[in-house]
């Protein structure tokens, strides 16, 4: 039983097109994008679109494609019905992986070129500055909006009720990860800062907050599981239990996966944002007024 666990692939096919159509545009995208790139006549003029094509930015986007079906089609999907830490795993490689991959591409001028002119146009047409559609989805994607979002589905859905639910029903369970997937490419798109800007970006400093304003709650949420003493999720009491381990236990291991990783994976996002800072410090040109400076005359 185990072995055809750890072997079993659920393909669906929603999610196989769901991905590969976002990857094609992608790749359309930045070939066309690449190529006018190139074949700029001026090439004493910086180009704005070089920075659209660095050649890291399809690996990242198409990176976070694959994160994203291993997530939901691997042995991690299958494994996640029997044991409560793989259904962890899925959660974090949806969230902390696979979203900021998708998000460092800045997937969406680069989608946008993809497509046909038509389907450019539409889009444009959507998000002009005039648009009805634009001034609603500005609204309601702030910043503060889109973290309280962010912690009602990320704490919401380990409510007992609602996660028994999610493991006993496959239409729940898609729902859970649908809204898991949205909230954090909404977190992590005001954190990396990329594309559509319907907002006054973030400074590096309130990004770093940002980030860090998440990890308390993520912390308590894994010492609160890691720590009980009696099952919180009663579905798992239901199913065979593999490779020897109790309930409980495989609870405490849940709790350490989002307790410890979990955290890091925001502390690393925020070391990112730090250097950023030292680096923007050290690139301060020298204070030209600095020989006149009170300490310098003595």
């Amino acid at each position: 039983m185990t072995l055809a666990l750890l072997t079993s692939w659920d393909f669906r096919l929603i999610v196989i097109i769901g991905l590969a159509i976002p990857g094609f545009f992608y790749v359309r995208g930045w070939r066309y994008l690449r190529t006018v790139t190139r074949s700029s006549r001026d090439a004493s003029r910086a180009n704005p679109r070089a920075a659209l094509v660095a050649g890291w930015k399809p690996s990242a986007y198409l990176g976070g494609l694959v994160v994203t079906g291993f997530a939901l089609m691997s042995p991690v999907d299958v494994l996640g019905g029997q044991l409560f830490f793989m259904h962890m795993i899925q959660h974090l490689l949806m969230i902390m992986i696979a979203a900021p991959l998708l998000l460092v591409g800045n997937p969406f001028p680069v989608l946008v070129w993809g497509l046909p002119r038509r389907g450019r146009q539409i889009v444009g047409g959507l998000l002009s500055g005039q648009s009805r559609f634009r001034r609603v989805i500005t609204k309601i994607t702030s910043p503060g909006i889109v973290w309280l979002l962010f912690f009602t589905v990320y704490v919401g859905w380990h409510d007992p009720n609602l996660y028994d639910l999610a493991l006993r029903s496959e239409f729940v369970h898609d729902i859970e990860h649908l809204t898991f997937f949205f909230a954090s490419m909404l977190f992590w798109w005001h954190v990396t800062g990329v594309a559509p800007r319907f907002h006054r970006t973030l400074s590096t400093f309130q990004r770093l907050a940002y980030v860090l304003s998440v990890i308390p709650a993520n912390m308590i949420l894994g010492v609160v599981i890691a720590f009980a003493t009696k099952p919180i999720y009663t579905y798992y009491t239901t199913v065979p239990r593999l490779w020897g381990l109790t309930v409980v236990e495989d609870q405490m291991i849940s709790g350490m996966i989002m307790w410890i990783p979990g955290s890091m994976m925001y502390i690393l996002a925020a070391l990112v944002l730090v250097s950023r800072i030292v680096q923007g410090e050290a690139e301060k040109p020298e204070n030209p007024d600095a020989p006149w400076l009170v300490d310098n005359l003595i």
